[in-house]
């Protein structure tokens, strides 16, 4: 009964009325040979056997409809397994995605640790420079100040020598240096 249920042509002519119907094989899936590992009977739905030679026209036309059927239900049955196998795709891709963008994450994270680990270093020589530059500008204030006091010393003791080479303006000139130290 099996072989005369399932044989070669009719195996062999469901799958290749696949391809007359718009299914390709890679929208068939792994269960390509599913109804050959476990067959279903095709004929009435009692489940009495009837020997080949009692068939009649009447049986012949539901083992039509219940083919038809069966090839609808198997269309459907790939379109779901097509549909499921995209989606697990689809799936996959957005798992990869997160997976991408988190690890993009982590990177911006340690880049900018690294970043404000360089701005606090640079920050903090930036300070000192400052300081030191404030230190050395009033450093170089008090010199210049030092520096103008010591001249003026330098002046009022060359005109403390020169007036008293000349004897008789002694009074005039001491009159004349606080002027000029002024």
């Amino acid at each position: 009964m099996f072989s005369d249920v399932f044989s070669a042509e009719t195996v062999h002519g469901d799958l290749f009325s696949d391809f007359e119907n718009g299914f390709t094989p890679w929208d068939i899936g792994a269960d390509l040979y599913s109804d050959i590992q476990s067959p279903k009977p095709v004929g009435s739905s009692s489940c009495s056997e009837e020997p080949t030679g009692n068939r009649t026209n009447s049986n012949s036309g539901s083992v039509d409809q219940n083919l038809a059927v069966s090839v609808i239900d198997e269309r459907k049955r790939r379109r779901m397994i097509s549909n499921r196998e995209s989606a697990r795709r689809s799936r996959m891709r957005k798992q990869k995605h997160l997976e991408n963008l988190r690890n993009q994450v982590n990177r911006l994270r340690l880049e900018n640790r690294e970043l404000t680990n360089r701005f606090q270093f640079v920050f903090y020589h930036y300070r000192r420079v400052c300081t030191d530059n404030d230190r050395l500008q009033t450093e170089h204030s008090m010199l210049r100040k030092r520096l103008s006091d010591i001249r003026q010393i330098l002046v009022f003791r060359q005109l403390q020598q020169f007036s008293s080479a000349w004897p008789c303006n002694t009074t005039l000139a001491t009159e004349q240096i606080p002027s000029l130290i002024a």
